[in-house]
């Protein structure tokens, strides 16, 4: 048995449970149409104070990081394709992303925040 309780904070609107869910989707899209995620950025920003508090705060956190790094990432692997190395970095940062969603979904199914700040 696990005695190990974390205080995650006030429980959220399930509304809102939902919000970060289609925000999770928006990002998934975006591996067919790339527009999605400029929607599930937006989306975070406008909403972030409607979370705050809550365990989702911590989604929305790891949402925004989630698409500003994979932005970089695919923006240096995108100017180093001549090279090659790009290829790698491209592949590389689509599998991250890949993880980034997985592990997002899967602690909002399970009513879990991505990290205790």
């Amino acid at each position: 048995m696990n005695h190990d309780i974390i205080d995650a904070g006030p429980v959220p609107d399930p509304a809102k449970k939902q919000l970060t869910l289609i925000i999770y989707v928006l990002y998934a899209c975006s591996f067919i149409v790339g527009i999605t995620s400029i929607a599930a950025i937006i989306v975070n920003y406008i909403k972030q104070d409607e979370v705050r508090g809550t365990w989702l705060e911590s989604h929305f956190r790891w949402q925004i990081r989630t698409f500003w790094y994979s932005l970089l990432w695919s923006v240096l692997g995108f100017i180093t394709t001549f090279i090659l190395i790009g290829w790698l970095v491209l592949f590389a940062t689509a599998i991250w992303f890949i993880y980034r969603l997985v592990r997002g979904i899967l602690n909002l199914v399970d009513n879990k925040p991505m990290y205790i700040a």
